[in-house]
């Protein structure tokens, strides 16, 4: 829980957004799904509930990913032994903030959108604990990532179209940031980089990572 609590903490930080929430409160446990008979079930999922004036949250991070963060806490050393169970968490983490963000500023979110978000923070957050504990960035972490990608076989048309794109989207826009940013080392760039594409919506992002890459 702890883990999930720090993810949240810094991914507001480095995108300077406050939600103002502690996204323990908002964990579904497996029982608790498992009453909603879903045809998938990932490791991770972002239960999300429109209401008037608002939206009901829920968040489900797989117990044993869970159990393995907490045995190997990624805060003390991010390696191979928890590194996949990791951005399983980042991601839902990403997922929270970023709807509970956009909804307290009152900017709809589309699943596009979202996933492109996520596979953006999975980068910058594994790229930033691992130089932080070893002082050096990782070598291949972008290919790691977006390079050697398996999606389900159950996934519909359009959520595998869906998440083709988000992947290489992503991945255009981790190469831009890899050349510009982090070869160099400059962090307070990267970072006021990425601030400012967070706060764009989805068609800006992918125009954004269109023109970097001309």
């Amino acid at each position: 829980m702890s883990v999930l609590r720090a993810l949240q903490g810094g991914i507001e930080s480095m995108y300077r957004v406050e939600t103002e929430l502690d996204v323990t409160d908002f964990l579904v446990d497996g029982d608790s799904r498992a009453v909603l008979k879903l045809e998938r079930l990932p490791k991770e999922q972002l239960f999300i509930q429109q209401e008037p004036g608002g939206v009901q949250l829920g968040l489900f991070v797989d117990e044993r990913t869970l159990a393995n963060l907490n045995e190997r806490d990624p805060r003390r050393r991010l390696d191979e032994r928890n590194l996949q169970d990791f951005l399983y968490a980042v991601e839902g983490v990403s997922h929270f903030v970023y709807v509970a963000h956009r909804a307290r500023v009152d900017r709809p979110v589309s699943a596009v959108e979202l996933e492109l978000q996520a596979e953006v923070d999975k980068y910058l957050v594994a790229l930033l604990v691992w130089w932080s504990q070893c002082g050096e960035p990782p070598g291949r972490l972008r290919q790691r990532l977006f390079g050697q990608v398996a999606f389900h076989g159950d996934l519909s048309s359009d959520e595998r179209e869906r998440y083709q794109l988000a992947n290489s989207a992503a991945d255009e826009y981790a190469a831009s940031l890899e050349q510009r940013f982090v070869k160099p080392r400059a962090v307070d760039d990267l970072l006021a980089e990425v601030r400012r594409f967070y706060r764009k919506g989805l068609a800006e992002k992918l125009e954004h990572i269109s023109a970097l890459a001309a």
